[in-house]
């Protein structure tokens, strides 16, 4: 088997943990610190919103240690980081634990997030560098659909400090020597090979290819195409970031604990068949208009939800969200690759990966100060359904008839 596949089957993995415990995992966090400690909703969002701020802010330093260091230690190094913030947040005695507990968790989270693992397999492919970055980060559905149930059930059985001191344990355990072991090679060429497993092709000089890497950068930080797509993914994903910390405490209201956490976890099995048609199709059609489509879609689920309140309702949104939500994640990498190729990736997606992760980082703090502002998630999923036809509408008018040369 290619290496690259090796690769992508490491990121998955990846994947899982960093969504499981991280991403989907705060929505749990939120309601369990709130009532350990009394905390407002505002408050723990703000500090699950530091934790999104954390990974954005170390992104451009994530990509250029990948680049000088390769993905075996940054990765390494981040699983330790995310494995100690997830049994930080168990042990909390006052409030500036909880701020540390989730910078580190953010820390840890920039090594592993979309930027972070679509890095680490960019050099691998190019015919199906598509659907390698979908079915790498299928591990976020499955972090959803697996680690958030089984983590209530724990917090049920073992309590919350215990619940997450053992799957801190656990994800240091599976995570660190697979990073050590399989992302020891930085490329294809370090195995005598080309992108895709082909055979190798002559490259240019390292001297030349720094020149056109750098070329096709500056060339892209000053074209609409390149920032209609941080843009537009940005407002989108503030959106879903907020809707994923909050979905636990909205549908615990009426679900209950168990309840909410399966439901949780049956928005990450839809998000599953989301990435795996990603995963069919995303080197057959225009990825930038879909990724407006599956805006809209989106935006249509949140007005549905704030107008129509009911139990059955929320079920059969939260499953339609999730869909959508499987495939967004991972399209913004895949928009930039296609439209300025690999060569200057790692450099132009670590500017665009660090405006979008920090525009969403704000979501949770934005859904968490609404909610106790109005009383209720209503307003607030009105509100968000028009950021998510306004990322739509930046998405399609940044589409371009003639693009980048890939290089």
């Amino acid at each position: 088997m290619f290496h690259g596949w090796q690769i992508v089957g490491v990121c998955f993995i990846a994947a899982v943990f960093t969504w499981g415990l991280g991403v989907f995992g705060a929505s749990v966090y939120l309601s369990e610190i709130s009532k350990a400690h009394d905390w407002t909703t505002s408050t723990v969002s703000l500090a699950i919103t530091v934790f999104f701020l954390t990974n954005a802010c170390c992104l451009p330093a994530v990509a250029a240690m990948m680049e000088r260091w390769g993905p075996r230690l940054v990765i390494g190094g981040g699983a330790l980081l995310l494995a100690l913030g997830v049994a930080a947040v168990g042990q909390l005695t006052s409030l500036w634990q909880l701020y540390a507990a989730f910078v580190c968790m953010g820390l840890g989270y920039a090594t592993m997030s979309v930027a972070g693992l679509s890095t680490a397999i960019a050099p691998w492919f190019e015919r199906h560098q598509g659907r390698s970055v979908a079915l790498a980060l299928t591990g976020a559905s499955i972090g959803a659909m697996i680690v958030v149930p089984l983590l209530v059930l724990a917090i049920g059985a073992l309590g919350f400090a215990e619940a997450t001191l053992r799957a801190a344990v656990l994800t240091a355990l599976v995570l660190l020597p697979l990073a050590l072991v399989v992302l020891r090679f930085r490329g294809p060429g370090d195995l005598g090979l080309g992108r895709d497993g082909d055979p190798p092709v002559a490259e240019a000089p390292r001297g030349q290819a720094d020149t056109s890497s750098s070329a096709t950068r500056r060339n892209a930080m000053r074209s609409f195409l390149l920032w209609s797509v941080p843009l537009g993914f940005a407002l989108g994903l503030m959106v879903q970031v907020g809707f994923l910390t909050h979905h636990y405490a909205l549908a615990e209201r009426t679900l209950g604990a168990e309840g909410a956490g399966w439901l949780v976890g049956a928005t990450g099995f839809t998000g599953l068949l989301g990435r795996l048609l990603l995963a069919r199709i995303a080197d057959q059609v225009d990825m930038r208009l879909y990724s407006a489509a599956i805006f809209v879609v989106q935006a249509v689920v949140l007005g549905v939800l704030a107008l129509f309140p009911s139990v059955a309702v929320l079920i059969a949104m939260s499953l339609v969200y999730g869909f959508c939500l499987g495939q967004i994640t991972t399209l913004s990498p895949i928009v930039v690759r296609r439209e300025f190729g690999a060569a200057a990736f790692a450099a132009i997606y670590g500017i665009a990966g660090t405006v979008i992760q920090f525009c969403s980082a704000f979501g949770p703090a934005i859904y968490g100060v609404l909610v106790d502002l109005f009383g209720g998630y209503g307003p607030v999923l009105a509100v968000a359904a028009g950021f998510e036809l306004s990322a739509a509408l930046i998405l399609f008018a940044g589409r371009a008839r003639s693009r980048p040369t890939p290089t």
